[in-house]
């Protein structure tokens, strides 16, 4: 028993001072330290900094993202699936989307820490652009917890850490983020025209800056900017909803 705390003992001396201050901020994250430190080493991997393994592959966190969205998607579908048993398909969808989408993965991961722990090349050309780096970290994290601790200690994190704590439900229930889906379901219902269309695209040093604009029957009455199409279109959607006051 003695040989076998000095061997406990040896291992954790082991660990560098960067490996001791990842497993306090997967203790801290998760509310519990790892048992198999590599995959959370693995989670802070971005593919910028990717180094090629002895069989050739470069690992990154990406295969753990793919499995992470999965298992995240999965969990949340089941505790709203629960929570609403009288909500239609149509309900269940929208809500879960405003959970587990890229804006809203990327602030849940810079609000538990997650953006001071991921290692990305910021040289690499087109690094920045890619908005969704420390949303796509979150899920890397729900893939490491569910290999590292199995899939009832990960739905648990997800529940008690990750959606319990920062998301009210019932407050992104009164909450309309699709603005763009809103103005076109006015437009249809009043019988209008509308069109978006992309003015400008801006390329500055790291990302591209849209500016979209939204035309109601032929007339332009908003604009909108953002890091994406898509952002940019939903700026303009947002406009365009309160200047013609669609609630």
């Amino acid at each position: 028993m003695y040989n076998f705390f000095r061997r406990i003992t040896a291992l954790k001396q082991r660990h560098s001072e960067k490996d001791k201050r990842l497993i306090t901020a997967i203790q801290t994250i998760v509310g519990s330290k790892p048992f198999n430190l590599a995959l959370y080493q693995l989670v802070t991997q971005h593919t910028s900094v990717a180094k090629e393994s002895a069989k050739g592959v470069k690992e990154s966190n990406e295969r753990l993202e793919y499995l992470g969205d999965a298992i995240l998607g999965a969990v949340v579908a089941e505790y709203l699936f629960k929570k609403f048993p009288y909500k239609d398909e149509g309900f269940l969808t929208e809500i879960r989307s405003r959970i587990v989408n890229r804006e809203s993965l990327n602030g849940l991961a810079r609000k538990i820490g997650l953006d001071k722990l991921i290692e990305v090349d910021i040289n690499r050309k087109n690094v920045l652009s890619h908005k969704s780096i420390h949303g796509d970290t979150l899920e890397a994290l729900v893939g490491a917890v569910y290999l590292d601790r199995g899939f009832k200690f990960c739905k648990r994190f997800i529940l008690r850490k990750l959606v319990g704590p920062h998301y009210n439900i019932n407050e992104l229930i009164k909450t309309t983020t699709n603005y763009k889906s809103k103005i076109i379901e006015w437009a249809q219902k009043e019988s209008h025209e509308l069109q978006f269309e992309i003015l400008e695209v801006k390329n500055k040093k790291h990302f591209k800056e849209f500016t979209a604009q939204v035309l109601l029957d032929g007339s332009p009455i908003s604009k909108g900017t953002g890091l994406s199409k898509k952002k940019a279109e939903q700026a303009a959607a947002q406009k365009s909803c309160d200047k013609l006051k669609i609630i």
